[in-house]
């Protein structure tokens, strides 16, 4: 006995509707013929299509983290820590894809880099502005990182208004604050345009959070950090990894020791005191 179709079903069309009078709905709102005619290679290397996609794809991936890590700074100013946490569990996803991206570039050869290293001038990743604010939230701050972008106003107006404002960390360490850890005037009234500085006060206040009740909400958001912070660890390490196989110990294209800055910059731990405090549990 055959089966009858369903009302539903005899009454779906065959073929989307595929007639609009201009650019697609679909076009309009994610502008795929913009994003898919910005590369411009500048050798006859097959290679670099997939260098330089891959480096527009991080760049897309800095801008909605840094769209997470505002709104989870926002949210802390707010004492709303469940939206913060949401925000931050986000960005955990969207770093794992983030990290996913080296993967075309991790198994270069020297030879395969050396074929369009010359494309690249003095380009270096160091000058994503967008990267730059990344580092700003994490509390990574330094003045001089303004200097490559003072041709570009826009963006060196939106680098100054983020070296001047407070760190995701340092929203963090004010609502510990305002949650009864005693953090010194010191910490919390800091020159927030400078690097961060691990505080012995912010390890003792996270080692107190550690040993009470691990499903309290600050406990909850020092594991949400932590994850983002061991994810950015990650993050150098690929990065170191690739540059490495890539050109070895040779200076990078702009002017960095390369592989030595990133060795260095992989060494560091952001919000350094969730890590520093589990020893004290």
């Amino acid at each position: 006995m055959s089966l009858q179709a369903q009302p539903d079903e005899a009454s779906e069309p065959e073929t989307p509707h595929l007639d609009f009078a201009g650019t697609t709905p679909y076009e309009d709102y994610v502008k795929a013929d913009v994003l898919t005619h910005l590369q411009h290679t500048l050798s006859d290397d097959p290679g670099e299509m997939v260098f330089l996609v891959t480096t527009q794809v991080m760049e897309l991936w800095f801008t909605v983290i840094v769209h997470e890590w505002e709104t989870a700074a926002t949210a802390l100013r707010a004492d709303d820590i469940p939206t913060a946490i949401a925000a931050l569990k986000r960005s955990t996803r969207e770093l794992e894809a983030l990290n996913a991206s080296w993967k075309p570039l991790g198994q270069l050869t020297p030879a395969q880099f050396n074929s369009y290293r010359s494309a690249l001038g003095e380009g270096s990743g160091f000058q994503s502005a967008m990267y730059r604010r990344m580092e700003f939230l994490l509390g990574e701050k330094s003045a001089s990182m303004l200097v490559p972008h003072r041709g570009a106003p826009r963006v060196h107006a939106e680098l100054e208004k983020a070296l001047h404002e407070p760190s995701l960390y340092d929203e963090v360490i004010r609502l510990l604050a305002r949650r009864g850890h005693p953090v010194p005037d010191a910490v919390l009234h800091r020159d927030v345009s400078r690097r961060y500085d691990a505080s012995d006060a912010v390890e003792a206040a996270w080692a107190t959070v550690y040993s009470g009740d691990g499903d309290a909400e600050l406990a909850r958001l020092g594991e949400a950090l932590t994850d983002v912070a061991e994810l950015v660890w990650r993050w150098r390490n690929d990065h170191l990894v690739a540059t490495r196989r890539a050109m070895g110990a040779k200076p990078g294209t702009g002017g960095s020791a390369g592989v030595a800055w990133l060795e260095k910059r992989a060494r560091k731990n952001v919000f350094p005191e969730l890590w520093t405090a589990r020893s004290h549990v």
